[in-house]
């Protein structure tokens, strides 16, 4: 038999319903690899092995009885900032030492609905404030992939760093995620997996611990694009919990998949060629657009003028919003608490030995931008700009383009600690160059892998859609997946 731990979402999915292995089986394979693997790549923060052997279990029962959802007795991995009732929830942080919620989140209670089982809880960055999946209060996470030759440890990009290295490990059959300025399709781009960011209230945000709330949004990370539109069936929906959540039917995205892209418009961005982009992104962004006229797509080169201002923009937003929403980590209700002469005092303590030094930094900015004589000046401004990049992409789709391809990243995966990064912060909110924009118009978008560099590392494109047109980012998607004909799997090391 194939190890089990190496199938598809969808194989798994389809041998579970011909009784090909049992749930419980595929639940002992995948916790038998998180054993193996974890100490080495630090991909899992709690591994709810009780929980997942019950929940195998009753899926087991139901597939016997011929019943069970679409993901019946599928073991998936869940990232540390959706609560999950009675089980570790800290978004990777010290501030929320202990935490275990009362209440789940929507978005995995509706994966639980459809049958899925749940391994643990996936490392982070610290309230998904990072780009590499080093501000965890946990540790890094390390990326499977490595260089060519070479035994230097990689990250996996961030903030979903866990959830992308749980996947491209095997050491779940798909995970769930969050992006806020990319922190889906960049990890995904660097570990060789497909992470999908909806358009924004596609998912509910209900039970997701909050950064930025006018940017977050769920998401899968899977092998596959038909496996992440699979998973992503199960996590969207309208919730009335979430004041966000857009009141729409759920499309089959696992039917549009096979669609192809013949007759579709792609854009081609010329804000996108940054000065000083590596050759082999500017090469697989030509062979990417090579692959889509191949299979019968127009393309056209777009422009969207104000793709420059994104980035500051986003960096203004994001940190204003973070600031707000960390106010409530206070050491008073829940979380860590330290010990102080007064309530000040106690809040003082708490948050400066709770929060890691990226949060801190974040809510700084956030504070200052926010604060009197400021707030005009940089808030009311970036909010501005927002409106422009949200116009560029409305004029540039009612012209009659249908998608937009560019890179996903500006880089293969980097060294853990790199000095660089370390030294200059912009540096590292570089990595979100190409993935920002999506954010700040609610827009989705696909990473799939479709090459790699000089050194064997993985290299995604990305594609952006209309709003609530998934579907056709799982149409082009596949195209690009299947076109690049590459076994992205790394070779195992761990």
């Amino acid at each position: 038999m194939t190890d089990l731990t190496r199938l598809t979402l969808a194989a798994a999915r389809d041998g579970l319903k011909q009784k090909s292995f049992s749930s419980a089986e595929l639940t002992a394979a995948y916790l038998k690899a998180i054993e193996a693997a974890n100490p080495s790549l630090n991909a899992y923060v709690a591994v709810s092995a009780d929980e997942a052997h019950a929940m195998a279990k009753q899926s087991d029962a139901k597939l016997a009885a011929g019943e069970g959802g679409p993901l019946e007795g599928v073991p998936l991995g869940i990232k540390d900032l959706f609560a999950t009732k009675g089980v570790h929830t800290q978004a990777a942080s010290h501030i929320l030492d202990s935490f275990k919620p009362e209440y789940e989140s929507t978005v995995t209670s509706q994966l639980w609905r459809d049958g899925a089982v749940m391994l643990g809880k996936l490392n982070m960055d610290e309230f998904a404030m990072g780009s590499s999946n080093e501000t965890s209060y946990y540790g890094p996470v390390i990326n499977p992939w490595r260089a060519d030759n070479s035994n230097a440890q990689l990250v996996p990009g961030g903030s979903s760093g866990g959830s992308a290295s749980a996947v491209s490990a095997w050491l779940c059959a798909g995970a769930t995620a969050t992006d806020t300025g990319g922190s889906i399709r960049q990890p995904a781009a660097l570990t060789g997996t497909v992470g999908v960011k909806p358009t924004y209230g596609r998912c509910s945000r209900w039970g997701i611990v909050a950064f930025a709330s006018s940017l977050d949004q769920a998401g899968p990370i899977a092998r596959t694009v038909e496996d992440s539109a699979i998973m992503l069936g199960s996590m969207a929906g309208f919730d009335p919990k979430d004041s966000t959540s857009a009141e729409l039917a759920v499309p089959d995205f696992a039917a549009a998949v096979e669609r192809g892209v013949k007759g579709l418009v792609i854009g081609i961005p010329r804000e996108y060629r940054m000065d000083g982009m590596p050759e082999e992104i500017e090469q697989l962004w030509q062979q990417g657009i090579a692959w889509l006229k191949a299979e019968g797509a127009e393309v056209r080169d777009i422009t969207l003028p104000h793709t420059k201002y994104a980035l500051p923009a986003y960096y203004i937003v994001a940190p204003a919003e973070a600031s707000s929403n960390l106010a409530r980590y206070d050491g008073v209700k829940f979380g860590l608490r330290d010990t102080g002469k007064d309530i000040t005092d106690l809040y003082n303590l708490s948050r400066a030995e709770g929060f890691g030094r990226e949060v801190k930094r974040r809510v700084m900015i956030g504070t200052y931008v926010l604060s009197a004589g400021y707030y005009d000046a940089y808030y009311v401004r970036a909010q501005k700009v927002r409106t422009l990049i949200k116009r560029d992409f409305e004029t540039v789709f009612n012209d009659g383009v249908d998608a937009i391809l560019t890179p996903a990243t500006p880089s293969a995966a980097f060294g853990v600690g790199d000095e660089d990064m370390k030294a200059d912060p912009v540096k590292m909110y570089l990595n979100d160059v190409f993935t920002v924009t999506v954010n700040m118009a609610g827009l989705p978008g696909i990473a799939v892998p479709a090459g790699k560099d000089s050194a064997g590392l993985p290299l995604g494109l990305q594609l952006i859609g209309k709003p609530f047109d998934e579907e056709t980012l799982f149409a082009a998607g596949r195209v690009l997946e299947r076109s690049a004909g590459i076994d992205f799997a790394p070779t195992p090391w761990w």
